[in-house]
């Protein structure tokens, strides 16, 4: 029971009542130390009172429980040493860490806590210590692994082409090497090298991928911008997309052009994951996520419908003409392609004058242009525009958070003897087997007996403007009284009377 009153107590609106009845449960709690203490208790959800806190981003209360944890070890003047209790912050060893609960979840005020001492500091040391240097190692790797997989696709097996050709149209002249021929000279021994660098290094993705998606549950580990959701499902499509090529590759199946295309597309783009360890470059990935699976993905819908109708519309008035003239609508999928660029103003519309056009080919892109051109893309323009304006004021705070869980994802991931835990163990100061974060402090003596004096001197500003504005507002109307009557009684105006009405409006404006 008193576990739920203190879970209870961290989600009151009156901070303040909140802090002071939380403070008197504890006084009764027999177990102040150890597992059985009735903070250390976890909800339904997992989440101990103060890992509560964070997630809902009460920070006051956060504060307030970190004030109870830390330890002063000394103090000279203004500088003190503070030793801060690491227990369930540091997400090392962690199964549900402090750190990731916060940056998952939707709450901005839970974001705020790390700006918060001592989460600060901590996440500031992994991410100098260890953080980006092994972030930045990654990046690099993944960047000469990509070099290879796109040598190893440029100098895929071809072989001329021996067959006749089908029809007019028929531009091929190299097909793919069968199995048996593909492996023969020594650059095709060179490139199975490299071939088997990139089947090992799907396996490798998919291997780090899956225990992450069984644990955190797939719907936050791709919803989430903060944790890398689209390059998540960016990257397990590429690695499925190699293990296709291979299998394709084994059996001698035709056709290993296309998930090998999109392996090449799908790997390059996930290069901007690892844009997220810079300062300059950070905050850019988190606008090209929001625009591509906010405005861009309802977007398509629309223009889904306008190609599909107006594709079919061209595909009708050109039916029955002669594709040597005007190929660009000779078939159905060349149609929708076609009608796909002019949507996006890559090509102009396809005209052959020497032949006469139908008709209605004039109508129908007349309103192509029109809906397509000049109402669909500015509207696009105009629904970026207000989301880069949207996350342009908490883009910086979404940059640290995607450091903050980018430091965790490394922390999981890497061994323990290249990623020693941060702190200090409270043995050497005699606080048990806890650890502990020394952050070092400068308090300004007269800074509250400062802010004192302004709070002071604040009210008494208040309570002076207030009376001098009910002062100055019953003058007014005195004045504007007795002007009013005098100006009435000297209606018939003289030049005298008249410079007396016009300083009158002066005085009253």
């Amino acid at each position: 029971i008193g576990n739920t009153v203190l879970h209870i107590l961290v989600l009151q609106p009156n901070k303040t009542f909140a802090c002071h009845m939380y403070s008197l449960i504890l006084s009764y709690d027999r177990n102040k130390e150890g597992p059985g203490s009735l903070e250390l208790i976890p909800n339904n959800e997992g989440l101990t009172p103060f890992k509560l806190a964070g997630v809902e981003g009460n920070t006051v209360m956060f504060q307030y429980l970190m004030q109870k944890r830390k330890h002063n070890l000394w103090s000279f003047g203004p500088l003190t040493t503070v030793l801060y209790d690491l227990t369930e912050i540091d997400s090392w060893a962690e199964d549900q860490s402090f750190l990731e609960l916060i940056v998952s979840t939707k709450k901005r005020e839970a974001r705020q806590i790390l700006d918060l001492t001592p989460v600060k500091e901590l996440v500031s040391l992994k991410w100098n210590m260890y953080g980006r240097p092994y972030f930045c190692f990654l990046a690099l790797f993944y960047i000469l692994y990509m070099v290879c997989f796109t040598m190893c696709c440029v100098y895929r097996p071809l072989k001329p082409r021996t067959g006749n050709k089908t029809s007019g149209r028929d531009n091929t002249i190299y097909v793919q090497k069968m199995l048996q021929e593909s492996y023969m000279t020594y650059e095709d021994e060179l490139r199975l090298v490299g071939e088997l660098i990139t089947v090992i290094g799907a396996i490798v993705i998919l291997i780090l991928e899956i225990p992450d998606i069984l644990r955190v549950g797939a719907a936050k580990y791709f919803g989430q911008t903060i944790l890398g959701g689209p390059f998540h499902i960016i990257v397990i499509t590429y690695a499925c997309m190699i293990l296709v090529t291979m299998v394709m590759r084994l059996t001698s199946t035709t056709g290993e052009v296309v998930p090998m295309s999109f392996a090449l597309v799908l790997g390059w783009c996930n290069v901007m994951y690892f844009a997220r360890g810079f300062q300059m470059l950070g905050p850019f990935t988190i606008m090209i996520q929001k625009m591509i699976f906010g405005d861009l993905m309802r977007f398509c819908w629309l223009m889904a419908v306008v190609i599909l109708g107006f594709a079919s519309a061209f595909y009708i008035i050109f039916q029955t003409e002669n594709p040597e003239n005007l190929g660009q609508f000779y078939n159905y999928p060349m149609s929708l392609f076609t009608t796909f660029e002019l949507f996006l103003t890559i090509i102009d519309g396809p005209a052959n004058y020497d032949v006469d056009l139908p008709f209605m080919y004039s109508v129908v892109y007349f309103a192509f242009a029109i809906i397509a051109t000049l109402l669909m893309l500015n509207l696009l323009i105009a629904m970026m525009g207000d989301t880069h304006w949207r996350v342009a004021h908490e883009r910086d705070e979404l940059w640290r958070a995607q450091v903050v869980a980018t430091t965790v994802m490394l922390e999981r991931k890497l061994p323990r003897c290249l990623w020693p835990r941060s702190g200090i163990c409270g043995r050497e100061y005699g606080l048990g087997d806890r650890w502990y974060l020394r952050v070092q402090d400068r308090v300004d003596p007269n800074k509250h007996k400062m802010m004192r004096y302004t709070e002071a001197f604040k009210t008494q500003d208040r309570d002076n403007y207030e009376k001098d504005l009910e002062k100055l507002e019953v003058d007014r109307n005195n004045l504007y009284k007795k002007e009013l009557s005098a100006l009435s009684l000297s209606r018939s105006t003289s030049r005298t009377s008249s410079h007396r009405g016009w300083e009158i409006l002066r005085r009253n404006t």
